[in-house]
Order: C-alpha cells, then structure tokens, then sequence
C-alpha cells in the first residue's frame, strides 16, 4: 500500500489551506461566553471562498462540473479545515453529494450537483438518530404510498382507479438529533428504514409540509437542529435506496470526522508546541523539560497513529480495495484513534498551557470545545473496539 499522495491530491491540499489562510477561529463569540449558538448562520463569505477555488466539487465527476478525485483528497481539504475551526458543513455537503452521484437517481443528481459545485445549495446529514446511541436509520420510518399531484387526495390502492396525475412516492415519519447546522441547509439527507427493513436516504427541504426544525446547540456553540418530520412526502427521486448506500455515506461521513479530528489535534499541538516554547520556569524554557517533552511527544504519537489509520480507512472506502476485514473494520481502527486520540491531545494541551487554556481570549479553549463534539461525534472508543472484536470474531485471518 502506497501513502503517496497524488499531484491532484497535494494540489487540493495546497488550495485549501490557501482558502483557510485567512479564517480565525475567534471570529465568532466564544461558546463560553454565549449562552445560545455563537452565529445564526455558517460562513457564508467561506463558503463562497471554498466555491470559488472549486473545492465544493471536489468529489464530483467531471459531467457534473467537479474534478473527479476521492475520498482522500477530501480528508486532505477537512484536515486543513479543521486547523482553522472552519464554521461551514464542508463534509456533510460533500458527503451527502457524493452518495447523490454514486447512488441517486441521475436526473436529480444532474439537476443538484452542478449547483452545489457552485456553492447555490447547501446539505447536510442525520446521522444521530433520537440519541447517537442506536442506529439512524431505525429513527426514521420511510413508507410507500400513493398520492397525487392535483387533487390533494391520497390513492387507496385496490379502492379506486387512480388519476391520471397520480405517482407513487414516500412518506416520512420520525426524527434526526444533532443535525449540523440543519437551519442554513437546503437539503437535509435522512437515514430511514423502509417495511422490509432496508435502509435508505431521503433528501427533505426543510421548509416542505411536515418538516420542524428544533433549536438545538453543540458542544462547539454552533447551531444544530432536532429534525421532526410527520407525514413528509417526498416523490421516488429524493429517496436514495442503491444496495449499501446509507452504509457508504456513514463511512463518509465518520471517516470525515476522523479527518476533521486530525486536523484539529495537529493544530493544538503547534499551538502547544510555541507556547511551550517562549513559556519560561527557573529561567528556561518549559518545553527544555522532559516531563514537558514526553507528554508533547506522546501526543504528536497520537497524531500520527490517527493519521496512518485516517489514510488507511480513506484508501479503502476510495478503491474498494480488499483486505482481511471488510472496510468497516478499518473505519472502527480510525475512530477508536481519532475518539480517543483527540480527548488526549487537547487535555495534555491544556495541562501545559497551565491555567492560560482556559483565558477566553486565547484561542485553546474553542478547539477544546471542538475536540470535545468530534469526539462525541464519534462516540467512545469502547464501542468501537466492540465492533472491530465482532469483525474478528466473525473473519477467520489468515
């Protein structure tokens, strides 16, 4: 297997952090000092920013006006949006459009894609469920049923003739918690299983019939939304039903995060590594001190191990590569280091920076809050290496 990043790959990563050089973190009031949301809306000017140097479309094929690379290149651009604490759902959009393309239906993918290149929409993902501990899709209940498009009466199958103008579409019933910035989205993807048990993905609007959206508030002060949804319907096009493609998003979308909380981690680790560095005790510098020293290099192992398996993860879901465990067992690796890599690097962050983390105007105590939501994000660890010792169990290695 060869880390090497491709020319494309780098070039993505260079346009990023030329788009992230001018964002600060503390452009927003500090979640510590707010009581509500810290903003009522994401970036805008960022996400025109990230429009603009084609970074939106990334991942889309070429037909849809995108460079056409893969799910690396992606991690490479979220590693550098988190160094900055990016206000703007980057990896929802980016997500939800690449399982728009791989397994939606052509002509509303066709319709979308383009748009959302341009930065026109904006998406995000449900991807809690009621509490983050259960799986999304079993949130959600999607039902066939028959409707029409004039008369505003349902059709009862087998009690009449249907008109004329009548289809077959879904309905929705349920509820997503924590859905990142739910309120600026135009369209939200909704993991829901269907009567027979599949799961699928709906795109709702969030103004159409049926659709509330809760207030709600992360850990990193920004504004996320409880999506309600009763009776929602939603014609067969907005609902996404290909083989494995709810389970393709999640991968997406936890393997994003993973990139997210390496990018983050790298960050506090500078940060650390400067402040150490000019902070002086008995005339030398704190970081000349080896408990010092052996915590930063503790930490920057950490990185490096999440970053090894963040790679691994993305190169299998890009290439679909085989391997000793199926691609979820390289996933549930890259979130047992990111979930618990991230909790380390911020407290050992923290620790060295004595009570100076803490001081609302000095930029640790934001990417503590946005370390501490990456990591409930992802959930524990322990949960984790559950599910990769049920991989094992159930794979005989050679």
């Amino acid at each position: 297997m060869d880390f090497t990043f491709t020319e494309e790959q780098q070039a993505a990563a260079e346009a990023a952090r030329a788009v992230f050089s001018g964002v600060v973190p503390d452009g927003v009031p500090s979640p510590a000092l707010v009581p509500g949301a810290v903003a009522e809306d994401i970036d805008r000017p960022l996400w025109a920013g990230l429009a603009s140097s084609d970074l939106l479309s990334l991942t889309l094929l070429p037909e849809h006006g995108g460079a056409g690379l893969d799910l690396v290149a992606l991690c490479l651009v979220l590693r550098e949006s988190a160094k900055v604490l990016a206000r703007v759902p980057l990896l929802e959009t980016c997500a939800v459009a690449m399982a728009l393309q791989r397994y939606g239906d052509p002509g509303l993918a066709a319709e979308l894609l383009p748009r959302i290149g341009r930065g026109e929409l904006v998406l995000t993902a449900g991807s809690n469920g009621r509490s983050g501990h259960d799986p999304a899709e079993l949130a959600v209940k999607a039902r066939r049923k028959a409707m029409t498009g004039t008369t505003g009466k349902d059709v009862v199958p087998g009690r009449a003739a249907a008109p004329a103008d009548a289809a077959v579409g879904w309905v929705l019933d349920g509820m997503q918690s924590a859905v990142p910035w739910g309120q600026a989205a135009d369209w939200i993807a909704i993991p829901a299983h269907t009567d027979e048990g599949r799961a699928v993905v709906a795109l709702v609007r969030p103004a159409q019939d049926g659709v509330t959206l809760a207030e709600q508030v992360s850990t990193s002060g920004e504004r996320f939304a409880e999506v309600r949804l009763e009776s929602v319907r939603i014609d067969d096009r907005a609902l996404i039903d290909g083989a494995g493609a709810w389970e393709w998003l999640r991968a997406i979308l936890t393997t994003g995060t993973c990139a997210l909380a390496l990018g983050l981690g790298e960050a506090v680790l500078a940060m650390t590594s400067q402040y150490t560095g000019k902070r002086e005790q008995f005339g030398f510098p704190v970081a000349t001190f080896q408990s010092v020293a052996v915590q930063a290099a503790d930490r920057y192992i950490d990185l490096r191990a999440m970053e090894v398996t963040l790679w691994q993860a993305a190169w299998r879901i890009s290439t679909g590569a085989d391997g000793a465990l199926p691609a979820e067992g390289d996933i549930a690796v890259a979130k047992i280091w990111a979930s618990d890599g991230i909790r380390r690097v911020v407290q050992t962050a923290q620790h060295l920076h004595g009570g100076f983390g803490a001081d609302t105007d000095y930029p640790l105590h934001r990417f503590h809050a946005w370390a501490k939501q990456i990591e409930l994000s992802l959930g524990p660890a322990a949960a984790h290496e559950e599910a990769l010792g049920n991989l094992l169990a159930t794979h005989l290695l050679d």
